[in-house]
């Protein structure tokens, strides 16, 4: 079974440059097993951040991507049928309390409330995971955290967290850096140079502006990076950030044109 958590150990360090103090606050919430709900925009690097902090704690992470479609069974397991007739399949929520991996619940508000309900006991002082189908009472191992992550920007009535799912973890908002960090973060993901990656940012700025104005969500810091990778390969800027800023977020004619504009502005 050691083999099951092993390929979930992070072997390489993540890169992370710090904003704030968000790596000491929760390395001091894993001392308690505070369960964690990171907060933020789309592409802010949430989920870096998770990633480094597991590299750093030297704990394996399973991470879940949560959709609408995710049932309970998808998080604790399900029964199987095989050759050999019925077993138990443990999910990965399952793993990780058994073993003591971080679980990452990304975009948690994706998955129903009736789903989401099920962390509930392993977010307080019981820690334990109900795996009723098995008639099963998993003991969190010492080492399990519980994370997840959603985005405030995309809250609606339909689609947010119950108050008594909230109440149950500590919070870490997150944002986009300030134009600085920013640029360190794409030259160094990137390889282009301050200069390329400043023109990079102050174009993410100006879209960030516009939005609730035309774009439901501004330019991330994660498309950021995919335009200054086309950059380092020989793709010319200006194509470079129609293909990767300007396209994926808008499809209305005159916001593109917006948008064209300030990037003709930089490049």
């Amino acid at each position: 079974m050691s083999d099951i958590i092993e390929q979930y150990r992070i072997k390489q360090k993540p890169y992370y440059r710090p904003v704030s103090d968000e790596i000491e606050l929760y390395e001091a919430a894993y001392s308690v097993r505070m369960p964690m709900m990171l907060k933020g925009p789309t592409g802010c690097g949430k989920t870096r951040f998770v990633e480094h902090m597991a590299w750093k704690l030297g704990k394996p992470l399973i991470t879940v991507a949560c959709n609408e479609d995710m049932t309970a069974s998808d998080l604790v397991g399900r029964f199987l049928l095989d050759a050999n007739g019925t077993r138990w399949q443990d999910g990965p929520l399952a793993i990780a309390a058994r073993f003591g991996a971080i679980c990452y619940l990304d975009e948690v508000v994706e998955a129903r409330q009736d789903t989401t309900v099920i962390i509930h006991p392993l977010t307080d002082n019981r820690r334990v995971l109900p795996l009723e189908k098995k008639g099963e009472l998993v003991q969190a191992h010492p080492d399990f955290q519980l994370v997840i992550s959603y985005n405030p920007g995309y809250q609606s009535l339909m689609k947010d967290l119950k108050q008594s799912t909230k109440q149950r973890f500590g919070g870490l908002d997150f944002n986009y850096p300030d134009h600085n960090i920013e640029t360190e973060i794409v030259s160094h993901e990137t390889n282009v140079t301050t200069e390329i990656a400043g023109k990079l940012v102050s174009i993410a700025e100006r879209a960030r502006n516009l939005k609730g104005h035309g774009l439901d969500e501004g330019i991330s810091t994660r498309m950021l990076i995919y335009a200054g990778s086309l950059i380092a390969t020989g793709v010319d800027a200006v194509k470079a950030c129609r293909v990767a800023l300007v396209r994926p977020i808008t499809d209305d004619p005159d916001m593109r044109d917006a948008l064209d504009a300030a990037v003709t502005t930089f490049f």
